[in-house]
């Protein structure tokens, strides 16, 4: 439950983070919808950007092998942005975020957000450990927990049996079974 819930809030803050440069950048109209917005787009590209990615993919495959190395990586980068497309529309058609300017605002009201959210994913993905770490380092100090990862992995009495074990996995009875074993 703490993993879900710490790489949803990382996700949501940084998705806030997107949706607010989006708003200021593009012809779309964020405002104070990001808060909502980033709630819809986070849970949309936990759960259904997976989907909706492996779907496109399983198209793509079909012709793989009649692509060159250049033609895979322009298809690549298609199915890339044909998944931050569908996620954007998601986003819009679920909150109040709208896309203004005529026509050719709306035209890139609906091309350039994909484009930041291509970027925005590129980001999070070059930082996402490191955002998920701290974020569950604040998680454990607000719920009062102490992360697995602060408890020291080797018992405090040391013994050459406990070093054994940590050495090869096996107890001793373990290591006894075996000998006998072998001696049969």
């Amino acid at each position: 439950m703490k993993k879900w819930v710490v790489r949803f809030v990382s996700l949501l803050v940084f998705n806030v983070v997107v949706l607010l440069l989006i708003g200021w950048f593009t012809p779309a109209r964020v405002g104070w919808a990001a808060l909502w917005a980033g709630i819809v787009l986070t849970a949309i590209v936990i759960w259904i950007k997976p989907l909706v990615e492996k779907w496109f993919r399983s198209m793509a495959a079909k012709s793989a092998g009649r692509r060159t190395r250049a033609g895979e990586k322009l298809v690549e980068g298609l199915l890339a942005f044909a998944v931050a497309f569908v996620v954007w529309i998601g986003t819009v058609l679920l909150t109040s975020v709208s896309i203004g300017g005529g026509i050719f605002g709306a035209f890139w009201g609906y091309v350039l957000p994909p484009v930041f959210l291509l970027i925005g994913w590129a980001i999070y993905d070059a930082i996402d450990d490191r955002v998920e770490t701290q974020a569950g380092a604040l998680y454990d100090r607000a719920t009062g927990t102490r992360a697995a990862a602060s408890e020291p992995a080797v018992p405090k009495r040391e013994t050459s049996a406990a070093r054994s074990e940590l050495n090869d996995g096996l107890t001793e009875e373990q290591r006894r079974m075996l000998d006998e074993l072998g001696k049969s």
